[in-house]
């Protein structure tokens, strides 16, 4: 993880020496209170990943003696296709345009169908021919 912590690392440099400037050629407190946020995130996930990257056994991409077949092996699970994300983007959408238009009863039906959308992405790998 040291790879990751560094790149975070220069993010956070880099953001804090574009936000002054920012500030000089701008005075916009929106954007310069946008990017010190910006800075500070990317702090705050350097230093986690900097003080887990000394807790932890070196990986094989953070050795300089690893060869390739180090790596090998399972790299863990990746889902399958799954058509719920799309059923809870256009639940999602109804809620939105039924709060644009101030149709109440829009919402609650678009919260009843988004309900059921969201227990089927969430409980996706429990039941049927992804099951685990």
């Amino acid at each position: 993880m040291k790879q990751e912590a560094w790149i975070f690392i220069s993010t956070t440099v880099f953001f804090l020496l574009v936000t002054p400037v920012y500030w000089i050629l701008s005075e916009d407190w929106t954007g310069t209170s946008a990017l010190t946020m910006t800075a500070l995130l990317a702090g705050m996930i350097s230093v986690y990943l900097g003080f887990h990257a000394s807790k932890m056994e070196p990986r094989p991409e953070d050795r300089k003696d690893a060869e390739i077949a180090d790596g090998a092996g399972e790299l863990g699970f990746f889902p399958p296709y799954s058509w719920w994300p799309l059923w809870c983007g256009l639940t999602l959408s109804v809620i939105a345009l039924g709060t644009a238009m101030s149709a109440w009863w829009l919402v609650v039906i678009g919260i009843g169908l988004g309900a059921i959308a969201l227990s089927g992405l969430v409980f996706e790998f429990y039941r049927g021919v992804h099951a685990h």
